[in-house]
Formats: structure tokens, C-alpha cells, sequence
């Protein structure tokens, strides 16, 4: 643990903060020990001033080299340097591009005095968000006096990859309300979080402001307009879009196809794939990824393999991501046995995520025994392996089995994961998750809701109990699932839309059997159109039908 003693020192030209040597030795030694890189011969004579200090650890950046990194630190410190804004925001920088998080985290956290200049400032705030020191970023922009597009494109773009994307928007409306101008690259990070978010009025309105500011679509914009209206449900905007803009660049095909994957339009994507061949615009391995997920959408096995072969034509050599989508296509389509026997040829040591969708497959398919094989090559289980082991042990009436399982999680300390869900409504967000009762008008949320199961009931709708845990009651296994976020999500949006209007639903985890069988026939009762994107694809129910086919 890296312990910086930080003390006062003055003197007769100025005052300033300086780190403590010897406690900077020790650090120091600390890590010569732990590491096998040699570091970069300094002297006293090379290093002398700012100039020098600053070459030595743009150099120790680019190497990664830990050892010359802490060398140069010292050295900082020994010379009186060691409290410089600029020397100290590029040291920060260069321990987040060692792996050294906590020696960066701890280094800006025991500095007595923070007045960084802009590039400084601009340098922490991209250095901590890489590291999703968050709070340490934001600590940084918050005190800043003047802010350049930089600072505003950092933070959120930061707030985008650590996930926030809400934040992130907040952030954007702010820099507009304060006259900020956006360039191209804070639009890239906004349309990216606002994908996520799966909203459709953000979307529309963050493509208005685009055209309004007269930003150049270029192939970046372009792929990130597409994906943002993909994932926000506009899948024919989407094909507007791409229809309109300049398609040189592979990464606006690679956008549109897995735009249509992830609808499960996958002969549309197979007939652009076509298309794109004609136009001489070379695939990559992106695009063979978003294919053969659209054939694993679709259980079409033949048309996959076709493709997965057809890779060696353009040179392409699969990775671990092709591999795993064939595992998925063949795991969904019930051949367990041939999904296994890829992995077991594989070139390469497969890896989580591929284990994960064979497990995913085995309790499709609810083979228990696979199921185990699977959890005993994931090293580090994650609550929802233990969730889709303990899910086939009960589609298979293991009971006993199951509950192994839910003890081995309260054993490890293992909580299951909520499912979440939310639906924009006049540009707001609201969030759901299963039970909730935190929304301000949650008795009529729940008054919608107990109508739509008494009616589903009247309709012939049975809940699937076989998935809920085995030691409560009938009566309490469809109380769990009548609660679910995704349906408090469509009550609300039911409460609050006209009718015969579309309602669209966004859910982090993949939506169960019990919601997609009930949706449908809400969908019915209703005469609405429901679409709900959970973390596989898009489900859209109309008449009583889903256009996944129930395969999902």
C-alpha cells in the first residue's frame, strides 16, 4: 500500500507542496521488488529541469515501465519538482497506463493543494475515468475555473464507459446550458450512452441537435447514429440513415448488420452482407461476429456454418467471439453435444465468455449434466452462473440440486443480480426493479398492473412457477413473478400512454419465460404493440405473438 507523506516546506522565492522523500524511497524499493522491468538509467545530470523530467515520463508511458516510473517520481521529488501540475497530472497518467491504479489514486488523494491548470486538470479527469475513479474526476472538474470541450468531452465520455450513461446526458445538458459547444467527439460519447439507455426521444433529440449544430457525419457518427436507433428500437430509422450517408468505411456495415442481428432480422442482415460484397467494401471480423449472432437469433444453423467458413476467404482467422457465437447458434438450437465438441477442438483456450454461452444453451436445452460441466470451468462464478445452474436443476425437477446451489451462494456471499427495467416516457427514464415501491405513483402502477394479471388469467394465461424458489408457496412463486420489473415497467407505460400507442421497455438481464409468455398476451388483450429489448435482443409483441418466435 502506497503511503505518501505530503508536508509543507517554504522558501525564500516561494511556497509550495512537496512529497516526502524518504516515504517516496520506500515506495520506490517497494516496487523495484515486484517487478522484473528494468528501469531507465537516470542521473542527476539528465535530470535537471522540467523539460527533462517531462521526456522521461512521456518515455515511461509509452514503455509502461513501472520501475522508471516511480525512479522518475523520485527523482521529481528529490530535485523540487515533486508538486508540479503538469509533472504530476502526466505521472498520474503514466502509473493508470502501468496497471498501478491505486499508486495514482493515492498520489492525487495526499496532494494538499488542488489548483491544476486546464491541460492538467483535463489530463486527470481522463486518467481517473479510465480507472473509474469517478469521484476523483469529477472532484477535478468540479474545481476547475475554466473548462475547455476537452474537460466536457472527458467526463462524458467517462461517465459512458463506466456505464453511466444517465449521468452522462446530464452532463451534456449542462454544457449546452452553459453555452459549450459540442464537437464531434462529445456527440460520439452521447449517442453511444444514449444507446444504452434505449431511448427514443433522446435519441431523436440528440440527432436534432447533430443537424443543428452542423456537425460533419463522418463513418464515426454515422456507425453511432445507426447502432443509437438499432438499439433504441427504430430499427427502419436506422436503415434511413444508413441509407443517406457515405458507406466506404466497414464500421457503418458492421453497425447496420448488427443492428438487424439484434432485431432478428438475420435474412436481412445475409441479404446487406450480399450487398456489401458487391459494393467491394472488404468485411472484417466484426461483421462475421454480428452475422453469425443473427443466424444464432434465428436457429439457422446451415447459413451460419456457411459463414463461419467463409471467413478463410477474406483472410480472417477466427477468434475467440466467432468460436462462441457458434456455440451459441448450436447450443440454442438444441445440438449441445455439437457445441461442445467446438470448444473442445479450439485452437485456442476458450474462455468465460464462451463457457458462459454454453451454459446459457444447457439451460435452454435443460441438460443438468453439461450444465455442471460448464460451472466447473468458470473460474470465478458470477451470480448468474449460479442463477442458470440452479434454473436447469429446477427445469429438471432437481430439486435438492437447486438448493445446493442457493445455499453455495449464501455460503460464498452471492447475491443474484436484480433485473432491472425502465421506459422513457416525455423524455424522463423511469426505473423499475422486481417488488419495487419507490415510485411516486406506485398504487396505480400496481392498480394497472393486478387488472392485466386478472384479465391474462381470464384469458387462459397459467404463470411459470418452475423457475422461482422451491421452499415458498404456489401462492408466493406468483407473487414473485407477477412483480417482475419488466411488467411495473408496462403498467406504467400503460398508465401513462394513450391507447393503440407502442410501448417500448428496456431490461438489463434476458427476459424470462413467465414475462415473455404474459407479454404476448397482454399484447392481445390490449391490441398494443410491446417491444422489449433485454440484454440478448429485441422482443416486439403484437396479436399475441413475438417476433423472436419464442426462440431466445
Amino acid at each position: 500500500m502506497l503511503r505518501i507523506a505530503v508536508n509543507r516546506l517554504s522558501s525564500s522565492s516561494s511556497s509550495s507542496c512537496r512529497l516526502n522523500h524518504t516515504a517516496m524511497a520506500k515506495v520506490i524499493a517497494s516496487n523495484s521488488n515486484s517487478t522484473t522491468i528494468s528501469p531507465f538509467h537516470i542521473s542527476d545530470s539528465v535530470i535537471s529541469d522540467h523539460q527533462a523530467l517531462v521526456h522521461n515520463l512521456e518515455a515511461c508511458k509509452l514503455s509502461s515501465n513501472l520501475r522508471a516510473a516511480t525512479g522518475t517520481h523520485g527523482r521529481m521529488i528529490k530535485i523540487g519538482y515533486g508538486m508540479h501540475q503538469t509533472l504530476i497530472s502526466s505521472l498520474i497518467s503514466v502509473y493508470v497506463s502501468c496497471g498501478c491504479s491505486n499508486l495514482a489514486s493515492q498520489l492525487i488523494k495526499e496532494i494538499p493543494c488542488w489548483d491544476f491548470d486546464l491541460i492538467s486538470a483535463n489530463v486527470i479527469i481522463a486518467a481517473f475515468m479510465k480507472i473509474s475513479e469517478i469521484d476523483i474526476a469529477k472532484k477535478a472538474f468540479d474545481d476547475m475555473p475554466i473548462r475547455d470541450v476537452v474537460s466536457w468531452n472527458s467526463m462524458i465520455g467517462g461517465f459512458v464507459k463506466n456505464g453511466r450513461f444517465e449521468e452522462a446526458l446530464r452532463i451534456f445538458q449542462e454544457m449546452l446550458s452553459l453555452n459549450n459547444e459540442p464537437d464531434a467527439f462529445t456527440f460520439a460519447s452521447v449517442i453511444k450512452g444514449c444507446a444504452q439507455l434505449g431511448g427514443r426521444d433522446h435519441a431523436q433529440w440528440i440527432h436534432g441537435l447533430l443537424i443543428e449544430k452542423q456537425i460533419a457525419i463522418n463513418y464515426i457518427l454515422g456507425s453511432a447514429l445507426i447502432d443509437m436507433y438499432s438499439k433504441c428500437g427504430r430499427i427502419e430509422t436506422a436503415k434511413e440513415i444508413f441509407e443517406t450517408i457515405q458507406r466506404n468505411d466497414v464500421s457503418v456495415w458492421n453497425a447496420m448488420i448488427n443492428g438487424l442481428a439484434v432485431h432478428g432480422l438475420a435474412l436481412d442482415a445475409i441479404a446487406l452482407f450480399s450487398r456489401m460484397v458487391l459494393e467491394e467494401v472488404s468485411p472484417d471480423c466484426i461483421t462475421f461476429v454480428g452475422i453469425l449472432t443473427a443466424c444464432s437469433h434465428c436457429g439457422l444453423i446451415e447459413l451460419g456454418r456457411k459463414y463461419f467458413d467463409l471467413m478463410s476467404s477474406y483472410a480472417i482467422r477466427p477468434q475467440l467471439e466467432h468460436y462462441g457465437a457458434m456455440v451459441d447458434l448450436l447450443g440454442r438450437a438444441g445440438r449441445i453435444d455439437e457445441a461442445y465438441a467446438i470448444i473442445q477442438e479450439l485452437p485456442m483456450e476458450p474462455d468465460v465468455v464462451i463457457w458462459r454461452a454454453f451454459l446459457s444453451a444447457c439451460r435452454t436445452q435443460k441438460n443438468s449434466h453439461m450444465g455442471e460441466v460448464a460451472i466447473n470451468k468458470i473460474e470465478t462464478l458470477k451470480s448468474g452462473d449460479y442463477v442458470l445452474l440452479s434454473n436447469i436443476y429446477c427445469s429438471a425437477n432437481k430439486w435438492d440440486s437447486a438448493e445446493r446451489v442457493r445455499d453455495k451462494m449464501k455460503k460464498n456471499g452471492v447475491r443474484k443480480n436484480s433485473g432491472k427495467s425502465w421506459i422513457e416516457m416525455a423524455g424522463v427514464i423511469h426505473r423499475f426493479k422486481a417488488g419495487d415501491q419507490s415510485h411516486l405513483e406506485r398504487e396505480a402502477i400496481y392498480k394497472v398492473l393486478e387488472g392485466l394479471i386478472r384479465r391474462t388469467k381470464m384469458e387462459g394465461f397459467i404463470p411459470t412457477k418452475e423457475l422461482v424458489l422451491m421452499d415458498v408457496s404456489d401462492e408466493e412463486k406468483e407473487e414473485n413473478l407477477n412483480y417482475h420489473s419488466e411488467k411495473l415497467a408496462l403498467a406504467y407505460g400503460i398508465l401513462k400512454s394513450s391507447p393503440g400507442t407502442a410501448i417500448q421497455i428496456t431490461k438489463n438481464l434476458r427476459t424470462c419465460l413467465d414475462c415473455h409468455c404474459w407479454m404476448k398476451v397482454v399484447s392481445k388483450i390490449l391490441y398494443r404493440v410491446i417491444v422489449v429489448r433485454d440484454r440478448i435482443r429485441f422482443h416486439r409483441f403484437e396479436g399475441g405473438v413475438c417476433t423472436c418466435g419464442d426462440y431466445w
